[in-house]
């Protein structure tokens, strides 16, 4: 158990109040884009008639951006400043999102794929330039705690995104099966492509003028220099420092299997939803809204999660919770895999409560203490988001078998892949919780 009374946002006689509250804004802005595009692996699945495994491509190009761009960034940030990274994300997420206009009027699915890998070019600098920013506004004692508070507004603005890929895109696109679909002749289904794609980017269109009023707003406040003193880039030598720290290197596989849970779990739920739902009778577009409604509600529930574990951080130590939780993840992860009914759906919705707190807290527990290197810490913690385009992939090929065996659903199957990745969590949190143990009693 411990225990600080340190103040979150003062530091050295330093209030960082306004550039928190400012910066934490950027965390809503990438949740949103990360939860309005889960839904579109179905939906761009049915607009171009593909399988769930070419569908899937949508967050190979997503999350592929974020690897590209992480040592980039770091680098950026390096010579400049955590404000010019910030900056710089913001640009190349506001014409990722413009982009999406073009892609419409070709038609084609690469466009599309190259819109996403543009726009998370520009998360990529967010993330890498954001989290270890926040870790810098305070005392180093709580900075996981106060990066898991940051941490808490992200799912707001995914469960905005979800809100608005159900209402203003999932509800409005044509009710036509994908059986249907694929029976329609070439220059009909093309009309109805054009239609469905005039929906589909009308919010990413939306998102990127909100983009641009925070750019103007981070660009006109003035913010805290933390952590911008050192210019030098010494990459070779850094690079062995950091991987050189238990805690760190084994923080960076954690994060990807991290990543990849949480984008398996909160991508193939619809799939999940929709056979549950068709399995009553249900008609396949009206599962796959309600489908999406029961990925709303987890979404709230990692939200209310998330700020109940910030509190109990207050408590208790990091690495601890971080295993308790993943134990707890892939306990219900196996309940998804065994029960083929609403049950199933149940464990999986619930399974967001415990993945709350895993992310800030492997980045907080893996960055401690680093000062100056953490920028290039925080872009290998970045670059692990690539299992969230490596493992969803490998899930989508197992969906596509069908039925495993003589009828057991490839989709319950295809959830051995999270419950791996929450047990290998859930090691990373023994250890961090061991070796903070140690240095207590040391």
């Amino acid at each position: 158990m411990q225990k600080t009374k340190l103040p979150l946002l003062r530091h050295n006689g330093v209030n960082y109040l306004l550039p928190f509250v400012i910066i934490t804004a950027c965390f809503a802005l990438w949740g949103f884009a990360n939860d309005i595009t889960n839904p579109m692996v179905k939906a761009f699945s049915k607009i171009f008639r593909m399988n769930v495994t070419q569908g899937a491509m949508v967050q190979v190009a997503f999350y592929g951006g974020y690897f590209a761009m992480a040592y980039p960034a770091a680098i950026f940030i390096k010579k400049f400043s955590y404000k010019s990274g910030i900056l710089m994300g913001l640009a190349l997420y506001a014409i990722g999102a413009f982009l999406f206009f073009p892609a419409k009027m070709t038609g084609s699915y690469v466009p599309f794929l190259l819109a996403y890998f543009v726009l998370t070019c520009g998360l990529s600098f967010l993330e890498t330039s954001a989290n270890p920013y926040i870790l810098t506004m305070g005392p180093e004692e709580n900075a996981t705690r106060r990066l898991n508070l940051a941490q808490s507004f992200n799912p707001l603005g995914s469960l905005m995104g979800m809100f608005v890929a159900m209402h203003f895109i999932q509800a409005r696109l044509n009710p036509m099966s994908s059986a249907e679909r694929a029976a329609l002749p070439e220059d009909e289904f093309r009309l109805l492509s054009q239609s469905d794609l005039s929906i589909l980017i009308t919010p990413y269109l939306a998102i990127g003028l909100v983009v641009v009023l925070i750019f103007l707003l981070i660009f006109f406040t003035r913010m805290p220099v933390n952590g911008d003193k050192e210019k030098t880039v010494h990459f070779a030598g850094m690079i062995r420092r950091i991987f050189s720290v238990p805690n760190y290197r084994e923080g960076v596989v954690a994060q990807f299997f991290y990543v990849g849970a949480q984008i398996m779990c909160w991508t193939f739920i619809i799939q999940y939803g929709t056979r549950v739902f068709m399995g009553q009778g249900m008609e396949e577009q009206a599962a796959e809204v309600l489908s999406q409604r029961y990925n709303i509600v987890a979404m709230a529930l990692f939200i209310v999660s998330r700020f109940i574990s910030t509190y109990l951080m207050k408590f208790f130590n990091p690495g601890k919770m971080l295993r308790t939780f993943a134990v707890m993840a892939a306990i219900l992860t196996l309940g998804v895999i065994l029960f083929r009914n609403i049950w199933g759906l149940y464990c999986l919705v619930a399974v967001s409560a415990c993945m709350s707190l895993m992310f800030p807290t492997i980045y907080g527990i893996a960055l401690k203490g680093m000062g100056e290197d953490a920028k290039f810490g925080a872009a290998g913690l970045i670059m692990a988001i690539l299992g969230g385009s490596l493992l969803p992939p490998l899930q989508a090929r197992i969906i596509d078998m069908g039925i495993i065996g003589t009828n057991f659903p490839a989709i319950n199957a295809s959830f051995i892949l999270p419950m791996i990745s929450f047990l290998v969590v859930a090691w990373y949190g023994r250890k961090a919780y061991r070796r903070s143990i140690a240095v207590h009693h040391g």
